[in-house]
């Protein structure tokens, strides 16, 4: 199985823990490189998205943070995603209607539209993410028709949320990974 990394605005840096997750866990994991990080691009980051997927030919499992959630969300339902897509693990999106998202910076993901995933995915925010309130993100796990775990007073879930390596996160991801059939040493 390939972990596909897909973080928010500027990337993730080395003390978030998706950053961490890449380097110390998940050595074999494959981060998207899009060229629009600091001002992001949707076309740029489905490309991005489609040259990692097509980087392996393993299984795939995404894990996303932030703007990531809503690229993902926004490649997987434009055409059927390859059988070997196997789930997506969305962390912390931010709600692109509330009032502290940066349309400004990020137009091309201002009016997405949300469609149920076509494939499994869980859903984890924070009940004081200053991006989406806790409305905002069951709203936005019913129109992805995702599980969602709303955990207490994380923040953004990001490297400001001091959570260096996020052992509850690992724990979420490897019952979610082990619920699609992977075991935790198998990755």
């Amino acid at each position: 199985m390939t972990f596909v990394i897909i973080p928010g605005l500027d990337g993730s840096d080395v003390h978030h823990w998706q950053s961490r997750w890449e380097s110390e866990w998940l050595a074999p994991a494959v981060r998207i490189q899009p060229s629009s990080w600091s001002a992001p691009d949707l076309t740029d980051w489905s490309a991005a998205i489609t040259r990692a997927v097509e980087s392996s030919a393993d299984d795939i499992v995404f894990i996303t943070h932030s703007l990531g959630c809503h690229a993902i969300a926004h490649w997987l339902t434009q055409s059927p995603p390859p059988p070997r897509i196997r789930g997506a693990f969305l962390v912390a999106p931010p709600d692109p209607q509330g009032p502290t998202f940066p349309a400004d910076l990020l137009p091309t993901f201002t009016s997405l539209p949300t469609r149920p995933l076509p494939v499994p995915a869980l859903l984890i925010t924070s009940t004081n993410d200053p991006y989406c309130t806790p409305t905002a993100a069951i709203r936005l796990a019913q129109s992805w028709s995702t599980p969602h775990i709303p955990l207490p007073d994380q923040g953004h879930l990001n490297t400001a949320s001091n959570l260096d390596m996020w052992p509850t996160g690992r724990d979420l991801l490897t019952a979610f990974a082990a619920g699609m059939g992977f075991e935790a040493d198998k990755f």
